[in-house]
Order: C-alpha cells, then sequence, then structure tokens
C-alpha cells in the first residue's frame, strides 16, 4: 500500500456552502489557483447543476488549472452527472464526484427507498459517470451511521461498477477516532475488491473530532483525506486541511505517511481563503492562527529565546508565515517593493508593479511605515480592482461630529459616465451608501452584515470593511481596505455592487442563450 495520502480540498464546494455570501467566478478561481500552489492533489470546485454562476465557476476552474485534478459533485441523477461532464469536459484531468446516501436514517426517511433501490441506484450512476471520464468517485453519505453489512455492500458495489475512488464520510461528525478507524479497518478486511479502489474519507467536525478522525483513518489505510482552507464548511465545518497536512508532516517519522503539500504557502493560503469568504480565522486555531506561533508565558520566551525547538514543534517559517524584518516607506523605490514580494513568494506575473508602487507610495505617505502585511493587502486589493471595474470611486467625501448632521458627498464612473451625488445619514458611513444608492438610481441593496477589523498593527492599522448585503434574493460579500474607515466601508460597498452588476450579465447571457435555444 502506498505511504502517500491524496489530499482533496472541497473549500470552494462544501466550504463555499456555508459561507453568508456566494462567492464570484474570479474569487473561485483564485482560490482555486491558490491551492494548486498549495499542491493539493484534487480540487472539488462546485456543483455544477446546482446554478448557472457555479456551473461557470467549475468550467473556469477547469480551465485554468493544470496541476491539480478538477473535480465536480453530482447526485446519483443524470442530469447532475451530465452537467459535471459538460463543465468539467475543457480540464486536461478531471472527475466526477457522485454520491447517494445510506444511513437508515437517510434512506428511509429522505430517500425512502429500499438498500436494493439504493444500490441500483449508486451503480447506475457510477457507470454513467464513466461514460466521462475514468476517474469516477462515489461518496456514501452518512457512512458513519451506516450498518456495517450494507457499507461493505455499497463499497464493493460501487467499486465493482467503477468508482476508482470510494469515500467514506462521516457526515454529521458523529463517530468517534477509535469508532470510525474501526469502520475503515471492516472494509479492508471484509471488502474482496478494495484494494481496487483508493479509500477517501470526509469528516466533519460537529464534535470536534473531523481531524482526528481523519488521521485515524489513514492510520486504517485510507489513502485520500477529503478537507478544506481554515476547516470551513457545513455546520461546524470540516477536516481542516492545514491541520492534517502538517500532522502528517511533522509526525511522518511515527505515521510513515506523506502528501504533495507545499507547506509554506499554508499561511498566504488561509489568509486569501479568510480574505475572500469573510470567515476571520480565530487567534487560537492550530497552525494559522494568529496566536499559533507566539509566546506570552516568561518561562516559554526564555526557552524559546535559547532554543526554539523548546517550545514549538514546527518553525513559522514552514507554514510560510515571515517575520516582517523590512520596514519600507515612502523613500523605497520600485525595485525594493519587487524585491519584498519576491521574498513573499510573489512571481512577476502576480502583480502589474507600477499600479502596486503608486498605492504603496499613497499608504506609505499616511502611515509612515510599510510593513509586510500592508504590501500584501495592498497586491489582493489591487488585482480586486480590476476584476470588476463596472463601477469606480472617484471622490470621497464625509463630514460627521457631534452636533452636525452626518453628510458625505461621492463621484462615481459607472462605466463610461462620471456622476456626483451627496446625502446624509445616520452616520458617515450610511450618507455615503446613500450618496452612491441615490447616484445609481435605484432601491437600496440591503446590507445585512457590516464588520470593521484592522489589518496589521497599531493606531495606523488598515482598516478592513467586511459587508454582506442582499439583492435579488442573493447574497453578496464586499471587501474594502483604507486607512479611513469610511472610505473601507465605501470601498466595500463599491465591491458589492460590482459583483452584483457581474451577477445580472450572468443570468442576462443565460436568457438570451435560453432565448436562442428556445427559437432553433
Amino acid at each position: 500500500m502506498s505511504n502517500q495520502v491524496k489530499i482533496f480540498d472541497t473549500t470552494l464546494r462544501d466550504g463555499e456552502q456555508a459561507l453568508p455570501a456566494s462567492l464570484t467566478v474570479k474569487e473561485k478561481l483564485q482560490i482555486a489557483l491558490a491551492l494548486e500552489r498549495l499542491g493539493v492533489d484534487i480540487i472539488e470546485a462546485g456543483f455544477p447543476v446546482s446554478s448557472p454562476g457555479d456551473f461557470d465557476s467549475v468550467q473556469r476552474i477547469a480551465r485554468e488549472v493544470k496541476n491539480a485534478t478538477v473535480c465536480g459533485l453530482s447526485r446519483a441523477l443524470e442530469k447532475d452527472i451530465d452537467a459535471c461532464g459538460e463543465a468539467l469536459r475543457v480540464a486536461d484531468q478531471f472527475r466526477i464526484h457522485t454520491f447517494i446516501a445510506t444511513s437508515d436514517i437517510h434512506v428511509n426517511a429522505k430517500l425512502r427507498k429500499s438498500q436494493d433501490d439504493v444500490v441500483e441506484m449508486a451503480v447506475a450512476a457510477i457507470k454513467h459517470a464513466r461514460r466521462y471520464t475514468d476517474d469516477v468517485e462515489f461518496s456514501c453519505e452518512d457512512a458513519g451511521r451506516t450498518n456495517i453489512d450494507y457499507l461493505c455492500r455499497m463499497v464493493e458495489a460501487a467499486i465493482h461498477a467503477g468508482a476508482s475512488t470510494v469515500n467514506i464520510p462521516d457526515t454529521v461528525g458523529y463517530t468517534t477516532p477509535t469508532e470510525f478507524g474501526g469502520i475503515i479497518q471492516t472494509l479492508f478486511n471484509r471488502v474482496p475488491n478494495i484494494d481496487k479502489a483508493t479509500i477517501s474519507v470526509h469528516c466533519h467536525n460537529d464534535l470536534g473530532l473531523a481531524v482526528a478522525n481523519s488521521l485515524a483513518a489513514v492510520e486504517q489505510g485510507a489513502r485520500q483525506i477529503e478537507c478544506t482552507i481554515n476547516g470551513i464548511g457545513e455546520r461546524a465545518g470540516n477536516c481542516s486541511l492545514e491541520e492534517i497536512a502538517m500532522i502528517l508532516q511533522t509526525r511522518q517519522q511515527l505515521l510513515g505517511l506523506s502528501t504533495n503539500i507545499h507547506s509554506q504557502e499554508i499561511s498566504r493560503t488561509s489568509k486569501l481563503v479568510s480574505q475572500l469568504c469573510n470567515m476571520p480565522v480565530q487567534a487560537n486555531k492550530a497552525i494559522v492562527g494568529a496566536n499559533a506561533f507566539s509566546h506570552s508565558s516568561g518561562i516559554h520566551q526564555d526557552g524559546v529565546l535559547k532554543a526554539q525547538n523548546t517550545y514549538e514543534i514546527m518553525t513559522p517559517e514552514s507554514v510560510g508565515i515571515n517575520k516582517n524584518h523590512l520596514n519600507l516607506t515612502s523613500r523605497s523605490g520600485r525595485h525594493v517593493i519587487k524585491h519584498r514580494l519576491n521574498e513573499l513568494g510573489y512571481q512577476d506575473s502576480d502583480y502589474d508593479l507600477d499600479e502596486v508602487y503608486a498605492a504603496f507610495l499613497q499608504l506609505a505617505d499616511k502611515k509612515g511605515q510599510v510593513f509586510d502585511y500592508d504590501l500584501e493587502a495592498l497586491l489582493f486589493f489591487n488585482q480586486q480592482k480590476h476584476d470588476h471595474a463596472h463601477y469606480q470611486l472617484l471622490y470621497l467625501q464625509a463630514n460627521s461630529g457631534r452636533e452636525i448632521i452626518p453628510s458625505a458627498t461621492v463621484k462615481l464612473r459607472i462605466g463610461d459616465k462620471e456622476t456626483t451625488s451627496a446625502a446624509i445619514g445616520n452616520g458617515p458611513v450610511d450618507a455615503a451608501y446613500n450618496a452612491i444608492t441615490k447616484a445609481l438610481g435605484h432601491e437600496r441593496i440591503d446590507i445585512v452584515d457590516f464588520k470593521l477589523d484592522s489589518k496589521g498593527e497599531g493606531a495606523d492599522a488598515l482598516a478592513q470593511v467586511s459587508v454582506v448585503a442582499e439583492y435579488n434574493g442573493r447574497r453578496f460579500n464586499g471587501i474594502g481596505l483604507a486607512t479611513d474607515i469610511v472610505e473601507a466601508g465605501v470601498k466595500a460597498f463599491i465591491y458589492v455592487l460590482n459583483n452584483t452588476h457581474l451577477a445580472d450579465q450572468i443570468d442576462q447571457q443565460k436568457k438570451q442563450q435560453n432565448v436562442k435555444i428556445a427559437g432553433v
């Protein structure tokens, strides 16, 4: 049996399902390319049949990603599988992942079918998926609560039908490590054709055991782990990719297992997912939390100064956390900025140096010193600026105080036209939002969540505003960054507007395609 454990990332499918607002196609592609750099083996890009937007994002990712297998999820239905096949066919290599529930509670209460019927549906789905690719994965939903005899029967039938990977999910996070490891062990002992497929596991964190259960499974022979960045996902989340990857790397001598993960990319990927998904990482989160490599105890500090491994079992650098050893000012030249970005792992093709440098100078004039985290934030938001260019903020002035009514004036570029508007509000941000809405000439988009955070340290840290807005029954996420809180809030709102504009364009294209099809 191979000692290589495949990492199957489902951040863009299971993780994205749990977000307060859907990601755009561009945002999903950004995450997919980061996952590719991270070294994941399989990227589950989405559920193509679920919506036109999901279909488009899966297809775009399938076209762009070259060094990982791109996967789409489908129920055990022909229309789902066909949608996967159509979206993924542009990829160099792809996988169709089909599933059906197998536990008594799901079979009886949800599917309302007999166990024989469910086996027949699974077999038919796998055979249909094989028309598109030999790389077919089958999942026994709620396997953790499935009768073991029936689970063995289902796994054997799935492999016989042509599934090259069979996934054993603990869908509701119910099992314990000993119990879940025992299920995997029993499958290897009782399923006669199990050597013809890779056994995968997909564990949820409802009892905080997703990583422990996944580890128990690979110790019993599973060779694929399904996980997400920062452990995001339905309810309490999924097995955390960074945790399981670093367990296998740090304890390789004990476990004898390895992955293809480039651990130095972990921190950056974690930050990107946190940023785009509007899901902050808790400070005490293992591997990527702000406190993961900090030491407060005097005894610990003394020990680390004398020998780092006294209280650190891995180094910050091993997961891509760099110390801020270079402070930049407005006197720093382009070559210094380029050098520092290269040191942080960015390629020249990742950014436009002139634009990043111009933004850097503006920030340096305001802050005095610019740090690594500032540079990365500038780079991130400079990239975002070009993704959605229909609405642009040209000018902003906001006034507020104890004895005055908050007001704001904004100047926007909408398409190729410019417009100026002013309004009052309950506060400067509300006034600015009212002015923008007035300039647009339509009903206000409802803001359902508004979060303010700081990027960096100290009183001069950059302000980051994250908003979730509701538009036409859908939710959209927006992020804004500036030294001024009001400006950051306005940029976040502009970001939302551009996302809604893109969504409208996609919907319009779909309508036009449907009209053409109907006309034919």
